[in-house]
């Protein structure tokens, strides 16, 4: 604090009060502190060797390959270890593939293959994956801490095992605070330990060679899967490299070239481990005796134990590395709060995710059994290894233009990867398994609660895009039928938030059955009013989705309404699954109505049907009633009829009753009308009463329809086509028949199935039927 006051001091008195001479001076020495003033370090980015290779590596070559090599060549014999060292490994070797393809496509982040896996399958998937991921990293280090004390009890038997495992946690904690840099360098001599120990073992072997060799396992041995389902976890160490990706210089480059090379050593270490104890010693021998590693290397067993302990100690190592780079990583991306991310000082990484994770491993050391969770923690690795298999396999299979990864692989390896960690799950404990998979749902679940929005595109939108690209082709090539039909709707609603009702009545149409398009139509000059159509779009769509309606909401610019509404209506959709229906809300003047009319009459000439929905508030009756007003001339009726019977399939019209009505000038006429609608009824196979009425001499048609049908709830009846011309006084009489009624809709069926939706449709009634607006 003195040396930075007297510097200001004096350079206040170069710049003002000394003489030139001093002042030059001074100012060349304060350039000189300047040049030399130490710069804050930038944190040391690691390679490939480094990074990726050496703690996948140390992961690998654990406590199986010292203490359970020998033991699997014992009940299996040496052609089914070597079986089950070459099928672990392929599978393992399938997922550096694919790891490696997914990191040469996308810059990995920080969390390895939490970021892998939520950047592609979404966030909510990321974080059902990455918090078990984490559990399991923390965990493994107590797991670890625990077998480097039992390692020690082989030379001190008293040693108390709790405490040796909690010295051992904080000796790697204290490890992981001064960075990943210095925890790597310090595992170089392990991996020579390690390397001592394998060629101890080749010495022992040659010396101990007998004449003849058992390839058999021992008669009272574990079955083949059994003992696969021990060995496994010995090869589930890549990800140990990918975990740092976020301390990688090049993670596109080290982690195919570092988990690739790690995996093949691995590969010819456990081979070479297995053939070599497979011919030194019998299955007896290899089956009751863990330490015969000692026994063959005789003088050199010396250095068996530093190999053995250096492996366990890196493991360690390499999952605390991993547990809070996870943690960090979810925090980043608001999985969970940001004070869990928090920085300290004094440790070089992740400040506070690093305590939590020495936490979490302490934690399980004071429950001193970990047998119980073990397996449920290699269900978690093994879920993480599948789904990034997965990830590969469907980006591949999708096609995607953004899948563009410097290395290439089939798709069927990264699937039969997939495959092969779910079924090595199910083999390994299929309760663990189902344990797993409830903790992953319940995160799933939560985190959709959550309604967790990511800012980036992922892997679901190109599969779903792929999915129905394939099925729009499928469909075209299959012939439409009038069973096949569903509504899907186009409605003209402009601001659903004023038409809420009208939107609604669309969804009650739709049922879940089809496609409900709103469509706010935006009448003007297409260069102004373009650039806020994706916002506007966006708008509507929240708005929809605060309404709880589910449809596709779009904005459209158009020069004029009308025509808007033709070339709209011609436009939307794609193959077989675009809008067979308009929809429109109701007007309350003339000219508007009239001009509506005359674009039904236009859409009707290319085989689209049309609605005009005039809604109104409903009773609060608990068994609502709908009426269905029947004519007869042009073919509405079975459209009538299964719109009435979608609607009352929705939960706010459950169990509604359906009456069918229609209006009769004779005896015969009646007689014929309900010979008609039975069968209209037994066709649609729906539960509907049946009314035919006499026409009245006292009440005209409006009259009689309105006494018949005030009490409904809804009433359904048909449009007629209209001259040129006459397009206002029809507006005028649809206007009068719905006067003082509850909620009307007025059809016009004009699809390719007119007259067929319910299928075998008898013949309409001949002659003038005047029931309806038809």
């Amino acid at each position: 604090m003195t040396t930075g006051r007297s510097t200001a001091a004096l350079g206040c008195c170069a710049t003002s009060l000394c003489p030139p001479i001093l002042r030059s001076t001074l100012n060349r020495i304060t350039a000189l502190r300047r040049r030399f003033r130490p710069t804050p370090a930038r944190p040391e980015k690691l390679g490939t060797f480094l990074g990726v290779f050496t703690p996948s590596i140390l992961t690998i070559l654990g406590v199986i390959l010292f203490l359970r090599t020998g033991w699997v060549v014992g009940n299996v014999g040496l052609l089914g270890a070597v079986g089950i060292v070459v099928i672990a490994n392929a599978v393992t070797f399938a997922t550096a593939l694919s790891v490696s393809t997914v990191a040469t496509n996308m810059r990995v982040g920080a969390g390895g293959a939490y970021y892998i896996i939520s950047r592609s399958l979404g966030v909510e998937i990321g974080a059902a994956i990455g918090i078990p991921l984490f559990l399991a990293q923390a965990f493994s280090v107590t797991l670890y801490a625990f077998g480097l004390a039992e390692s020690f009890q082989l030379i001190w038997p008293d040693l108390p095992l709790r405490p040796t495992a909690t010295i051992t946690v904080l000796l790697v904690a204290l490890l992981a605070a001064r960075g990943a840099n210095l925890a790597l360098r310090l595992q170089l001599p392990i991996m020579g330990g390690i390397l001592l120990a394998l060629v101890a073992l080749g010495i022992g072997v040659v010396r101990n060679m007998p004449d003849t060799v058992d390839l058999a396992g021992s008669p009272g041995g574990l079955g083949f899967w059994p003992v696969f389902a021990v060995f496994f976890p010995a090869v589930t160490g890549i990800m140990a490299g990918v975990s740092l990706s976020g301390d990688l210089e090049r993670p596109e480059r080290s982690i195919p070239r570092g988990s690739i090379a790690a995996v093949l050593v691995g590969f010819v270490v456990y081979l070479g481990v297995v053939v070599a104890l497979g011919l030194a010693a019998g299955p007896e021998e290899l089956l009751n005796d863990n330490l015969l590693w000692f026994t063959l290397a005789g003088g050199l067993g010396f250095l068996i134990f530093p190999g053995l302990w250096g492996a366990i100690f890196s493991s360690a190592v390499g999952s605390i590395l991993g547990a809070p780079r996870t943690l960090e990583a979810m925090v980043n991306d608001r999985v969970l709060p940001r004070m869990v991310g928090k920085q300290i000082r004094r440790i070089d990484g992740p400040g506070v995710p690093l305590l939590i994770s020495i936490a979490v491993a302490l934690g399980a050391v004071a429950l001193g059994d970990l047998n119980a969770v073990a397996p449920v923690l290699t269900m978690f690795f093994l879920t993480t290894y599948g789904m990034v298999n997965l990830v590969a396999g469907i980006e591949r299979l999708t096609g995607d233009p953004s899948f563009r990864p410097s290395l290439k692989i089939p798709s069927w390896i990264s699937l039969a990867g997939a495959f092969g960690c779910f079924w090595v799950m199910f083999l390994i404990n299929p309760l663990a398994l189902a344990v797993a998979v409830v903790v992953e749902v319940g995160v799933y679940l939560i985190m959709r609660r959550r309604a967790m929005a990511a800012p980036w595109g992922d892997l679901r939108r190109g599969a779903l895009m792929a999915l129905v690209r394939s099925t729009v082709l499928q469909l075209r090539r299959l012939p439409e039928d009038p069973r096949n039909w569903r509504p899907n709707i186009l409605l003209f609603a402009g601001d659903p938030r004023k038409r809420e009702s009208l939107v609604r009545f669309a969804a009650w149409l739709v049922q879940d059955r089809g496609i409900l398009t709103v469509s706010d139509l935006q009448v003007g000059v297409l260069e102004e009013l373009g650039p806020s159509v994706r916002e506007r779009t966006a708008a509507l769509n929240r708005d929809l989705d605060e309404m709880g309606v589910v449809a596709f909401g779009e904005v459209d610019v158009v020069e004029d309404f009308s025509t808007g509404v033709i070339h709209v209506a011609q436009a939307n959709g794609i193959a077989g699954i675009s809008s067979n229906t308009v929809m429109f809300g109701w007007s309350d003047k003339t000219d508007r109505q009239a001009d509506v009319l005359r674009i039904i009459e236009r859409l009707a000439s290319i085989g689209i049907s049309a609605v005009i929905c005039h809604p109104q508030d409903f009773s609060s009756r608990k068994r609502r009633h709908i009426v269905v007003w029947w004519g007869g001339l042009q073919n509405n009726g079975d459209m009538l009829a299964l719109l009435a019977h979608l609607i009352s399939l929705n939960v706010e019209w459950r169990d509604a009753a359906i009456t069918l009505k229609s209006i009769a000038t004779s005896e015969m006429m009646m007689q014929r009308n309900r010979s008609l609608l039975e069968r209209v009824i037994g066709a649609a196979r729906i539960d509907a009463q049946i009314e035919i009425l006499p026409k009245s001499n006292e009440l005209s048609i409006s009259e009689l329809i309105f006494r018949e049908s005030q009490n409904a709830d809804v009433v359904l009846m048909g449009l007629r086509a209209t001259a040129q011309g006459d397009e206002a006084d029809y507006a005028r009489r649809i206007e009068g028949l719905a006067d003082g009624l509850p909620s009307v809709l007025f059809i016009r069926s004009a699809g390719t199935f007119r007259g067929r939706l319910l299928g075998e449709q008898p013949d309409e009634i001949n002659g003038r039927n005047l029931s309806t607006a038809e």
